[in-house]
């Protein structure tokens, strides 16, 4: 149950969420903001995997 969960989030994410590793966008001068969503993501889709 909870893995389809993280499945469904992962397919939102990716609809919504910008991806900054195709905006090439350097880790050093990333905002909070964007740590965050990197972060989210990152969340998402290790526990979408598990």
């Amino acid at each position: 149950m909870q893995k389809q969960v993280f499945k469904a989030l992962a397919k939102i994410n990716k609809v919504i969420l910008p991806s900054y590793s195709k905006k090439r966008l350097d880790l050093a001068k990333a905002t909070k903001l964007q740590l965050a969503i990197i972060g989210w993501r990152w969340y998402v889709t290790k526990n979408a995997i598990e």
